[in-house]
């Protein structure tokens, strides 16, 4: 199962922080252009980052101060 740890809402934003997710070990679900199935069509709130339930808990602390740092 997974877990959504956060929504970004501009989609380069989404793929910077898959790829820096994956680079510190965690595996979210390759989905950064929109919608699961719908590439192009972000949701309202966002596109969803998603990883593995048992990585949530890391994986949201540095998915957050990430998002912060690209907002610098």
């Amino acid at each position: 199962m997974f877990e959504t740890i956060t929504h970004v809402e501009d989609p380069a934003r989404a793929r910077v922080l898959i790829a820096a997710l994956r680079a510190h070990g965690f595996n979210p679900l390759e989905n950064g252009d929109g919608l699961p199935g719908l590439p192009g069509v972000v949701g309202p709130r966002g596109i969803p980052i998603r990883v593995p339930e048992d990585e949530a808990r890391d994986a949201r602390i540095l998915a957050e101060d990430l998002l912060r740092e690209m907002d610098v």
